[in-house]
């Protein structure tokens, strides 16, 4: 495997602004080619799909194409992927389809690990329905995300699960794998939110036995649009549509409006760079992504070892959580300090942080808004050692300035 980060690095023309960018929970920078493909969509004549002139024809090669690279990149079928604006609006439909026939004491099973674009939806729908919802607990000191509690947990009243495969709060991954088999054996529908991880682990959605996969381009570099991934393609013409138009059959069932195709045009490149992100990579797309993700898995693990070891190491930094299984996300709190004023004084040092105090999902259960919330952090694809030790000198200089 050959990852080189600084061919990587030379990808992204907006990393020449010479800040450290820790701030990819909310999205990576852009690659070059896809605002390349972007832009050339634009200048392109494409209009909306159904007709027989070429500027037609050209926007339905630009959603089947969107399709085919997620498809690659989950391991489903194309007629199975939804595409739409963002997670959070994809899961909504979604939810909204499936508990369209919810009952008086049904439940759904949700996490406390997980983001709030993948526990709304489910509470608003169980509420409506009168449906009981059961949450799955984190380990406060490790942040772990236990299996063997859905066990007990999921029951045969279960409609849906909802679980992250990774926090972008505090990177910890659960085992999908028995959390979606304890699910599945009470015929439960599940769904995996993968937006925080699909730009660092490989996924194969037949591998974790989950129902949906739900992904965002704008997580590794691609542009504001996210997809829901079916392992089983003929579910969506079982669910109630949201399209406006009788006629929608497949994917088209859960997708509203037109669609943004240069956007689409610019998730088909994302997932090209995803691909190519090892020089080593060779085969179909699907193959060089599954080896492509695996090297930038590599080169972040070890990353991410070293910024944890060195941040426990100082005094007066506490890292939050210390799961076995991680994403490169971590958060952590500076004694003395709110996570705001964090937050301003490494931005004074050209290091872009995100200050968290939100009083849901994992924060919430760790009361860190008490202490001031939590300074959370990403590694991208394009950071480097230097970064790093660029992180934890800033960090060093704060326990004086307190």
């Amino acid at each position: 495997m050959a990852f080189d980060v600084a061919r990587v690095r030379g990808l992204f023309p907006a990393l020449g602004d010479g800040w450290v960018h820790l701030d990819s929970p909310a999205g990576m920078q852009v690659p070059e080619q896809v605002a390349t493909a972007v832009s050339t969509a634009l200048r392109a004549p494409v209009s909306g799909p159904g007709g027989v002139f070429p500027a037609s024809q050209r926007a339905g090669a630009i959603v089947d194409a969107a399709r085919r690279a997620v498809a690659d990149l989950v391991g489903c079928a194309a007629e199975g992927v939804v595409l739409g604006p963002n997670t959070a609006v994809l899961l909504a439909r979604l939810a909204e389809a499936l508990g369209n026939g919810w009952l008086v004491g049904d439940e759904v099973v949700l996490s406390r690990l997980d983001h709030q674009a993948n526990t709304a939806p489910w509470l608003r729908v169980a509420q409506r329905a009168g449906a009981a919802v059961r949450w799955a607990e984190i380990d406060i000191e490790t942040c772990e995300l236990p299996a063997w509690q859905y066990e007990t947990l999921v029951t045969p009243r279960t409609r849906a699960l909802a679980v992250t495969a990774g926090s972008g709060s505090v990177g910890t991954r659960p085992d999908l794998r028995r959390i979606v088999a304890a699910g599945r054996a009470h015929g439960a529908f599940t769904v995996v939110d993968a937006s925080s991880s699909a730009p660092f682990v490989p996924l194969d959605i037949h591998d974790t036995g989950a129902d949906v996969i739900a992904v965002s381009g704008g997580a590794w570099g691609g542009p504001a649009v996210a997809a829901l991934a079916f392992a089983d393609p003929g579910v969506l013409d079982r669910l109630p549509a949201t399209n406006l138009d009788p006629r929608a059959h497949g994917p088209a069932r859960l997708e509203l409006g037109p669609h943004a195709y240069p956007l689409l045009a610019g998730l088909v490149a994302s997932v090209d760079y995803l691909a190519d992100l090892d020089d080593d990579a060779a085969g179909s797309r699907r193959d060089r992504l599954r080896t492509s993700l695996g090297s930038a898995k590599s080169y972040q693990t070890g990353l991410l070892s070293r910024l944890v070891g060195e941040l426990r190491a100082l005094p007066h930094v506490g890292v939050i959580g210390d799961a076995m299984r991680r994403i490169p996300a971590l958060s952590f709190t500076v004694a003395g300090q709110t996570a705001a004023e964090t937050a301003a004084a490494l931005a004074e040092r050209g290091i872009c942080v995100f200050a968290d105090d939100t009083p849901s999902g994992v924060f919430s259960a760790l009361g860190v808004g008490e202490v001031g919330g939590a300074v959370r952090i990403g590694l991208a694809h394009y950071t480097t050692g230097a970064e790093v030790d660029r992180l934890v000198a800033a960090l060093s200089e704060l326990k004086g300035a307190r």
